[in-house]
């Protein structure tokens, strides 16, 4: 169901740190181990407990081993759609199951994901709510499928639809796996598919046919139960048992047969892609399933060929032809087969036999020089850090224990995996670049703007795509209020009966360490031994609030430049030494801070700072680089101008904020703004502008407080304070009366919607009660009213939030959704009714469940480093109490019906309002007038 190559990537994250490789004599790695006990009840259900007691939290995650690999032509899409059908009911949960459960208890959002080969549903949540987590998942499992009723399958297609809409037709080289995978596997092969399936299928499933591969699939012999975190095993044996034990178990479930993909002659296909701006190349070689011993020699190549600067794709497509800003490359791995994958984005009118000549001209450097031992040890670094990375979580070690007991048979891979990331060898490297891509057939897609089918692959043919029409009122109609009856599953006790909490966590906030250097410079940190890696960010104050509005784009090319090499290493001398360490370092630029963030194995932490230091004060200002790093952002300017959901975030800026509003504008400049930008700029608002008494400094890991701050005073005694002058902005109101706006994309499948004013910023007093007022609204996913009305009650679409977005400037209230294009105006008219509506009918129920879900989610709150900066983070930017997250909490307790009605009338009123809409103007723009807002304004007359 994904779009991209891209979109791969946490799949194949998955793959690639669940076990590849298994008949390879290993290197040990240092002393880590991941504990867990593992039992089968009779049914055939798997059970894998691991107890991790650092947080009062537990991860639950049921997986199926069935995907879109298990569907019949023509029947295709059904795995992705019971990810969707098992959160709405059971027989015992009621309507909204898992989504109404998860607000009550404080979870993180029941989700789920489905891939070639299995579903899976997950959700981490405070550990008091373990009983009811299993009796709901038990629910799911046995007690469902008499609930799914023909308005229910209705409503539910029309909502995937929406997302097959959003991910895939109104996106960019949204089709490019589905034709590379219906020509890399012949018809009758399980991955001819994609796993969102085909709409037409979707729409002739009968009720019969769904309620068939159900219960051939989601059966306990066929799925294993992982619940991770803070609990007694031998109580959740008992309930495990409990409401699991008399599910029956299904019929006897065969594996499937290896099949790789058996291409005999080379295959290119073009398609001119209605929202593409650029030329993109795709390339496709058969390679290995999982856990074929070829795979990680095979996802060491991908990396060695294509991430960073001493990658020879980065020398030759890069740096040398100016062919690219960057190559992607990686081995897709699934049970049954695996392709691996090349991807080149070329810049504007580039003619793709051009890549692809140099793709090969660098192939044959490859099979003269190899890979060094040098270049293998830092690739292995960093896939060091990676592993350890996917299980700084409860849920990560949930996910991977599942994934290696179906797919390897053996949940201890996760205690093994380490090892056979490093028995790598750079022979093994060249014998697997032998075997599967040296003069071997691929199939290539050329995906070019729409009338420049001259810069596709020579010899190229028109592939097929499958493209839906949209018409208006075409969608089946569906009425989920009517009374439907179903014959209940017979159980030995009354499953009806919530269970009740267990004893409620205490919750641990981190305790948080901080101290001032005399430079001015703030440190926090929270240690963290969890796992052997430290997390960190470097914030300076400014960013693109110092930039002169008519050169946009400053301190995003100059935080670009950073990276790029310091005075005494080059860029490839820079990042190899990162990479040696296993560590990671980034520099970006946002509207209000420059920023150096990164990870590090904690025994490198010291000298990945020293690193930091010389990025940060010894920058080496290479023309060569500084003119690629232009190129490669007016890329990035262009492919957002072939993106609906950034148009309509850019132009949802300018209503905010107005034209002569520094923050109307995207940080990355305008092509015009970074054409005028020289070298000398980016000299001068460093020169002016990095100052550490505007920085501070946020750490989270296993390092002492002593010897982090001994790091940051060797960077502090060489950086100078500087008087940084930042210039009042001017005030940003809401407008007296709402107006509808429209920017026109002709043909778009789905309609983008952004709806909002300036509101509040974070350091306003009502701020936070905003958000708390905005969880029932549009904060709390499906707990809120417009997820349940818009996709739960209606099938408008796929998803739809709201929220305030302030910082220490007002920002914008703001929802925003994707819509199916004919039911554009419905869509826009119920968002302002319910707007209308929400301050009178909210109630006593919406409180205990906004209040439920904002005291009880704290137990999960501090689980990650991520999550345990981003506390660091609110401290330090908006000067919070070291406590704000118990201040917060009796702050909701308190709070009352009258108080949340009063909040929802002073900051939701939809008659205040700019209402934006990114869609089809021949189709949707006339009808919106409609609304009440007078006659909607096109934004981009000239380009219809």
């Amino acid at each position: 169901m994904k779009s991209s190559l891209k979109s791969f990537l946490f799949a194949f994250l998955l793959v690639v740190l669940s076990g590849n490789a298994r008949a390879q004599q290993t290197a040990e790695a240092p002393g880590f181990e991941v504990e867990f006990e593992t039992f089968t009840l009779d049914n055939g259900l798997k059970v894998i407990f691991h107890v991790d007691q650092s947080d009062p939290v537990v991860a639950v995650a049921l997986t199926s081993h069935v995907g879109s690999a298990r569907e019949k032509q023509g029947r295709t899409g059904f795995a992705h759609l019971f990810e969707h059908l098992l959160f709405l009911e059971s027989e015992n949960l009621g309507k909204g199951g898992l989504d109404k459960l998860s607000a009550r208890i404080g979870g993180s959002g029941a989700n789920g994901s489905t891939s070639r080969d299995r579903t899976n549903y997950f959700q981490t949540v405070p550990n008091d709510a373990l009983e009811k987590m299993i009796w709901a998942e038990a629910d799911k499992l046995g007690y469902f499928i008499n609930t799914v009723t023909e308005p229910v399958l209705a409503k539910e297609k029309q909502v995937v639809k929406n997302e097959k809409r959003q991910r895939v037709d109104n996106q960019p080289y949204g089709n490019t796996m589905y034709v590379i995978d219906k020509n890399l596997y012949p018809k009758n092969h399980p991955y001819n598919w994609q796993v969102i399936g085909s709409l037409e299928d979707l729409q002739n499933a009968t009720l019969e046919d769904v309620k068939e591969f159900f219960n051939q699939w989601y059966v306990p012999n066929n799925v294993v139960l992982t619940i991770a975190g803070d609990f007694d095993t031998a109580q959740a044996k008992q309930w495990v048992e409990k409401y699991f034990g008399e599910i029956k178990r299904g019929p006897e479930i065969k594996d499937l047969e290896k099949r790789p993909a058996n291409l005999q002659q080379t295959k290119k296909l073009y398609y001119e892609d209605n929202f593409a701006q650029l030329p993109e190349l795709t390339m496709a070689w058969p390679s290995v399933p999982s856990y074929h011993k070829d795979s990680y020699a095979l996802e060491v190549l991908a990396n060695y060929l294509s991430e960073g600067k001493n990658a020879p794709f980065y020398k030759e497509l890069v740096a040398n032809k100016k062919l690219t800003p960057n190559v992607q490359m990686f081995n897709y791995t699934s049970e049954l087969a695996g392709q691996f994958m090349l991807q080149v984005r070329a810049y504007d009118g580039t003619d793709l036999d051009k890549v692809h000549s140099a793709v090969e001209e660098t192939f044959r450097k490859f099979e003269k020089e190899g890979i060094s031992e040098k270049d293998l040890k830092r690739i292995k670094a960093g896939q060091e850090t990676a592993f350890y990375n996917s299980l700084s979580s409860v849920l990560g070690k949930g996910f991977q224990l599942a994934q290696y007991e179906i797919f390897a048979n053996d949940p201890n891979m996760i205690n093994q995996e380490i090892n056979y990331i490093l028995a790598v060898t750079p022979q093994d490297v060249m014998r697997v670049y032998k075997k599967y891509i040296q003069n071997k057939p691929f199939v290539a897609t050329s995906f070019v703007p729409e009338g420049q089918k001259e810069l596709a692959l020579e010899n190229s043919v028109a592939a097929e795509v499958e493209e839906e029409e949209i018409v208006m009122g075409a969608e089946q109609e569906f009425n989920l209020e009517e009374e439907v009856t179903y014959n209940r599953t017979p159980s030995s006790f009354d499953r009806t009966v919530e269970p009740p909490y267990g004893p409620s966590p205490q919750v641990k906030v981190p305790e948080i360490w901080d101290q001032k250097l005399e430079s001015g410079l703030e440190v926090y940190g929270i240690n963290n031994s969890e796992v052997p890696l430290v997390q960190f960010i470097l914030e300076i104050k400014g960013g693109m609030l110092l930039e002169d509005p008519s050169k946009i784009g400053v301190s995003n090319l100059l935080a670009n430049m950073l990276t790029k090499g310091t005075k005494n290493r080059s860029p490839q001398e820079l990042e190899e030494a990162i990479e040696l360490l296993g560590a990671d370092i980034r520099v970006n630029a946002t509207d209000e801070k420059m920023i150096i963030s990164g990870s590090t194995l904690a025994k490198n932490f010291e000298a990945t700072m020293n690193l930091v230091e010389e990025i940060l004060l010894q920058p080496r200002w290479d023309e060569e680089e500084f003119a690629l790093a232009k190129q490669q952002v007016i890329n990035r300017i262009q492919q957002q101008k072939a993106s609906p959901d950034y148009t309509a975030s850019n132009e949802f800026r300018k209503l905010i904020y107005g034209e002569n509003h520094i923050l109307s504008h995207n940080n990355l400049g305008t092509e015009s703004t970074v054409e005028a930008i020289s070298l000398q700029d980016l000299k001068d608002y460093y020169a002016r502008n990095l100052s550490p008494h505007l920085a501070s400094f946020l750490v989270v890991g296993d390092i002492e407080n002593e010897a982090v701050v001994a790091e940051l005073k060797d960077i502090t005694e060489n950086w100078s304070v500087k008087n940084v002058i930042f210039e009042d902005l001017p005030a940003v109101l809401p407008p007296a009366e709402s107006k509808v706006y429209f920017y026109d994309v002709p043909g778009a499948k789905q309609s983008v919607l952004h709806i909002g004013y300036p509101a509040l910023a974070e350091t306003d007093e009502d701020f936070f009660l905003a958000t708390v007022m905005n969880y029932r609204l549009g904060g709390g996913s499906f707990a809120s009213q417009l997820t349940q009305e818009l996709r739960e009650g209606k099938g408008y679409t796929y998803g739809i939030r709201s929220g305030f977005n302030g910082s220490t400037f007002t920002g914008p209230f703001l929802i925003s959704s994707g819509v199916r294009s004919n039911i554009t105006f419905e869509a826009v008219d119920l968002v302002k009714q319910i707007l209308r509506n929400y301050p009178e009918n909210f109630n006593e129920q919406d409180l205990e469940v906004t209040k439920g879900f904002m005291i009880k989610s704290n137990a999960r709150k501090f689980e990650t480093m991520g999550s345990k900066l981003q506390m660091l983070q609110e401290i330090s930017n908006y000067d919070k109490p070291m406590d704000y997250a118990l201040q917060q909490e009796e702050i909701v307790r308190n709070i009352t019906v009258p108080e949340i009605k009063a909040l929802a009338q002073k900051y939701v009123n939809p008659d205040k309002m700019y209402y934006l809409i990114v869609g089809d103007a021949a189709t949707q723009l006339d009808r919106l007038e409609d609304l009440g807002f007078g006659e909607p304004v096109l934004l981009n007359p000239s380009e219809k």
